[in-house]
């Protein structure tokens, strides 16, 4: 039995995404999925032209950190990491601190059946 090995030179598979005007999470779904069935075969998924509804929805689903997003020319830095923030992002920001509540509790309304 044969097993075959990927190498660094085998290509990324590049997925224009310019075409779409209206994308949801259909659209988002099938890109996860696409992505998944690329990397079992050792090629790595490349999504170009990707418009900024369609990051602002990678961004909330949580999968802007696994699909790679091509940045856009107009995007690009110059600081030579390309610039592939999703819009309104920024990096080396630090998270918001929160002030804590204390003493607030759930209520549960008694007539609700526990679940």
């Amino acid at each position: 039995m044969k097993t075959e090995t990927r190498t660094s030179a085998t290509p990324p598979l590049i997925c224009d995404l310019g075409a779409l005007t209206a994308p949801d999470l259909a659209v988002v779904d099938a890109l996860a999925r696409l992505r998944r069935a690329a990397a079992r075969h050792g090629v790595r998924l490349v999504l170009r032209n990707a418009g900024g509804p369609l990051r602002e929805l990678l961004a909330f689903s949580g999968l802007a950190a696994v699909l790679l997003v091509e940045p856009d020319e107009e995007e690009d830095s110059g600081d030579g990491r390309g610039g592939g923030l999703l819009p309104g992002l920024q990096s080396g920001r630090q998270t918001e601190q929160r002030e804590e509540h204390f003493g607030v509790e759930e209520v549960g309304d008694p007539g609700d059946p526990a679940r």
